[in-house]
């Protein structure tokens, strides 16, 4: 028989039976091309195909790109492989390289923007800055992206996934997370898999494919009908009951044996009688195991030799390669795949695969197993070395050294190491210490062991930082270590403690590296790494002795160096915590910054650049904090780092614009903050980070219900991180059982607080209001305690200077002390706020002055601060408070107004001019008389302007020259 006819019997004998998976495919892509009343709506999806080997998953997504290319669809195909599991982000290279091939450099890299860098390793492309790490939510946020645009930019697409229980981790993690946007692109994925077969590792895939009812679609084995329609089709309908029945029972019902063996029958000119039933049975042996190596035994030597370097290539057989490794010449080579071919051991492939491939995952399988072990290592040895040779890329080569005996072969390791590099820039850690371990194994030289193992504990630092410590602890132990790669070695090592939760551990190490460096520059390195350990250690034994050696350093700085400016910036971060003056804070702030600081120094974190960034906004200057937070963002992105150090990012410029009063721009942040956290593993404290914050504004915003039920799900009342983190956990716990009323709860956690912070001599009350919060708890069973607590809190306040500060402590003061020196203090409280950039601050402020103004009879002065407290409020975002505000004044006779002041993105000619004046130094009373107005109405003005632009009056005489500016 003809093989174009043959080919054309076999496709259609294998989609027999397959009725509802082919109606199931043509819906999805119904739903992918069809218009829907004449309005093209594309609507993607997931279409899962599963079933054990054999049963024509392959042939129904053959079936599945032609049916696909017949309606104009943009066909994108991978493919799993047996021995190329190792070869992380195999499958999604496969998916994406060649629409990347058909375009010239210059518009590959317009395609993929500011991405390039973060996933050009990861999909086989050559990355400007090798010297990147992305993090792997960078990289796969990265290929979100791309494929996300070539659906939009190729529409409609499908994508072919075959054999993925033989896809990598890393690709078949990167489908998990994507495949549930597809159902808003116009991209259609089409999966087949070996349910039994998929690794421990796949958990996540499997989820998503049997998350959707009919998901996935289980392909059963052909029904006797079904072989004999095949067999029939081979050898004519003289082909007797029993023969094709006995043919079903032998094949099982696999359509991929059925047709193999219909096939081979034919090329018998077997009849299907009942006396040809010997000759049956024998070439059904012959379709699989023992009979199949039999089979391709008879085809000769060289072309057993050159199926065997193929199966040891994987899917993607070179000939040229094969060859090498075969031992055979190109004509050999050559003559060995038409006899393969011919044999139906071959055939040509297609897309991602287009040189020869076996026919059947089962032929190769069957192949490989078949090559004698020691034979076996051989090949894989010398197709490493032929890769090498080639130049093609080393994680290639260390996919075939992984199969290889260790044999102190320094090439080995060398390549080896490459490839764990090119892994780590590809954002795959669990591949690099695959290949990493393995190098250690072979042995490395001895000079550079060191080298080897502290890569090795970089690996394993964002997948498992225990087994860091171990790898870490042991390159220190190595004789010779060069002191910079010490340094680095170290560093590594107290960052992997303090996740594993051994802070003081952490600390300790860094200070015993500082005691041994001779190198002033290593020397303060380290002594960096030990304050900030120290710092962050909630257990810490003597943190005032830390202090005072942190201060005594710090004054002897300038700056000129890094490891000085690190040193000043936890310097400055420490007196703020301490409650030292603004100045001091701000002038060590500014030596810190000198020439800047990284965020994304790999080796020094940026733990510290963050802690002077913050410092800003504890001090009243929140535009330089942000612009400091906006500079560090765009860093830690354009390095495809979007895991904890994006996570942070987004939530403490969330809480920035907390702490300026823009709550609802606050909690979107905070919660996209909470959003890339919970994706990173491990990624604890920056979770705490942003609940806390969010939980704080979720209050503000009075929604009481909501913090308590985002505090249950994290557990965040029940369990204390070891590591310090702002705002403090508990007083953030305390500050919702305020807003619940558990006022005697509350009350004891805050005195815990307090003890322990005491205790550590950081007593800023900008940077904890416990005191604040206890004397609110307080208040109504134990006043006296309550009014001392405010008075000591509002001392503090005023040692440390930030107007913000000072009016929050003179807030609570006024409220636990009521009366008419509770008026008196209420009037100071808003006038520091006026000062500050602490819009929702300041509303409270004002509402709770006016509700004390009402409560003793000065209607017409409540009036004015409550519409102002109001119009704050709702600025603000503080539903909870403009209601607040209007029950009072209706309570005060008085009906609320419709806002003065609508959200617009300039500023009134007289707030302008006033804000000018003031912003130039005149004083307030000065400026309301020659604008003609009162000075109350001047500083009503004021606040409004200083609302809209969410700064203070410093702030405004920077940015005159830029009004009008859009709000914040």
């Amino acid at each position: 028989m003809a093989d174009g006819l043959r080919q054309s019997i076999g496709k259609h004998r294998t989609l027999l039976e397959r009725d509802r998976e082919l109606r199931a495919l043509d819906s999805a892509l119904s739903d992918l091309c069809d218009p829907v009343d004449g309005v093209r709506v594309r609507r993607g999806g997931l279409l899962a195909l599963a079933g054990s080997a054999g049963l024509g998953k392959t042939t129904l997504m053959a079936e599945a790109r032609a049916r696909a290319m017949a309606l104009g669809c943009t066909v994108l195909s991978g493919k799993g492989g047996e021995k190329e599991q190792e070869l992380a982000f195999r499958v999604v290279r496969q998916l994406v390289q060649p629409i990347l091939a058909m375009m010239g450099e210059t518009e590959r890299r317009a395609f993929l923007g500011s991405w390039y860098d973060v996933v050009a390793t990861a999909l086989g492309l050559e990355a400007e800055d090798t010297g990147r790490v992305p993090d792997p939510v960078g990289v796969r946020d990265g290929l979100d992206w791309v494929m996300t645009r070539l659906a939009v930019t190729e529409a409609p697409v499908v994508l072919l996934l075959d054999d993925m229980h033989w896809a990598d981790v890393e690709s078949l993690s990167w489908l998990a997370a994507f495949a549930p946007r597809a159902e808003d692109l116009p991209l259609l994925i089409v999966v087949a898999y070996r349910p039994d077969e998929l690794p421990p590792e796949a958990a996540a895939f499997h989820t998503l494919a049997e998350r959707h009812g009919s998901r996935p679609h289980i392909l059963a084995p052909l029904t006797a009908a079904g072989v004999t329609r095949i067999v029939r089709d081979e050898l004519g309908e003289g082909a007797e009951d029993e023969f094709c029945d006995e043919c079903w029972t032998v094949t099982g019902g696999s359509p991929f044996e059925a047709v193999e063996l219909a096939v081979r029958l034919g090329e018998r000119h077997v009849r299907g009688e009942q006396d040809d039933l010997p000759v049956m049975r024998g070439l059904a042996s012959a379709v699989k195991g023992a009979g199949l190596i039999e089979r391709l035994h008879r085809l000769g030597p060289a072309t057993v030799r050159f199926a065997w370097a193929a199966a040891v290539l994987g899917t993607s057989i070179s000939p040229e390669l094969a060859a090498t490794i075969a031992v055979i010449g190109t004509e050999e080579a050559a003559e060995a795949i038409e006899r393969l071919r011919a044999a139906r051991f071959l055939a040509d492939g297609h897309g991602p695969q287009s040189g020869p491939q076996f026919v059947h995952p089962l032929i190769a399988t069957a192949v490989y197993r078949s090559i004698p072990s020691s034979l076996r290592v051989g090949m894989h040895n010398a197709a490493a070395e032929a890769i090498r040779a080639t130049g093609l890329q080393p994680t290639i080569a260390a996919r075939h050294l992984l199969e290889v005996p260790c044999e102190n072969n320094h090439e080995a390791v060398e390549c080896l190491r490459q490839a764990a590099g090119e892994y780590l820039r590809a954002g795959a850690p669990e591949a690099a210490r695959r290949v990493l371990t393995r190098a250690l194994r072979e042995p490395p030289l001895p000079r550079e062991r060191a080298a080897l193992l502290y890569e090795l504990g970089c690996s394993t630092f964002l997948i498992e930082p225990a087994a860091t410590v171990g790898y870490l602890r042991a390159a220190l132990a190595e004789s010779g270590v060069d002191p910079d790669l010490r340094a680095s070695i170290v560093y590594r090592l107290t960052q992997a403690l303090a996740h594993t939760d051994r802070m003081a551990e952490a600390a300790s190490v860094a200070a015993n590296e500082a005691q041994q460096a001779t190198n002033p520059r290593i020397r303060l390195r380290m002594q960096a790494d030990q304050f900030s350990w120290s710092a962050c250690r909630t257990d810490e034994p003597d943190s005032p002795a830390r202090s005072r050696t942190l201060a005594r350093l710090a004054m002897r700085l300038t700056g000129r160096s890094l490891e000085e400016r690190y040193i000043l910036g936890l310097r400055s971060w420490d007196a703020m915590v301490r409650g030292e003056p603004c100045k001091t804070v701000l002038d060590t702030a500014e030596r810190a910054l000198g020439s800047g600081l990284s965020w994304s120094d790999e080796n020094r974190g940026f733990e510290v650049p963050v802690s002077v960034a913050m410092v800003y906004t504890y001090c009243d200057q929140p535009r330089l904090a942000e612009e400091l937070f906006i500079e560090g963002i765009a860093e830690c992105e354009r390095r495809g780092w979007r895991g904890s150090h994006l996570a942070l990012g987004h939530t403490l410029f969330g809480y920035i614009r907390y702490r300026r009063g823009c709550l609802a721009d606050a909690e979107e942040m905070a919660r996209e903050g909470l959003h890339i956290a919970d994706k990173v593993e491990g990624a604890v404290p920056a979770q705490w980070f942003a609940i806390g914050i969010l939980i704080q504004t979720l209050l503000a915003r009075g929604r009481t219900d909501d913090a308590r039920r985002l505090a249950d799900t994290y557990h965040y009342g029940e369990m204390v991180p070891n590591a310090v983190v702002y705002p403090d956990p508990r007083t953030v716990y305390a500050e919702l059982l305020l807003a619940e009323g558990r006022h005697q709860e509350a009350a004891s956690l805050l005195s815990r607080v307090g003890d322990r912070l005491e205790s550590r001599a950081w007593r800023n009350p900008a940077w904890c209001p416990w005191q604040q919060n206890l004397a609110s708890a307080l208040a109504p069973t134990h006043p006296e305690r309550a009014v001392s607590l405010a008075r000591d809190a509002v001392r503090r306040a005023r040692d440390f200077g930030a107007a913000s500060a000072v009016g929050q402590a003179l807030h609570t003061e006024a409220e636990v002390t009521g009366g008419p020196e509770g008026l008196d203090l209420h009037a100071a409280a808003v006038e520091y706020l006026e000062r500050s950039p602490a819009a929702y601050e300041l509303a409270r402020a004002l509402v709770s002055h006016g509700a004390a103004l009402r409560r003793n009879g000065q209607l017409q002065e409540a009036a004015d601060q409550l519409y102002l407290g109001l119009e704050g409020a709702v600025h603000s975002g503080a539903e909870a408070l403009a209601t607040r505000a209007r029950e009072e004044l209706t309570a005060a006779g008085l009906r609320p107004l419709p806002l003065r002041y609508a959200q617009t993105d300039t500023l009134t000619a007289q707030e302008r001019k006033a804000a000018e004046m003031v912003a130039h130094g005149h004083p307030v009373a000065v400026a309301a008389k020659n604008l003609r107005i009162t000075e109350q109405g001047m500083k009503r003005l004021l606040s409004s302007a200083y609302r809209k632009i969410g700064t203070d009056a410093t702030g405004l005489a920077r940015d005159l020259k830029t009004f009008p500016r859009p709000l914040p």
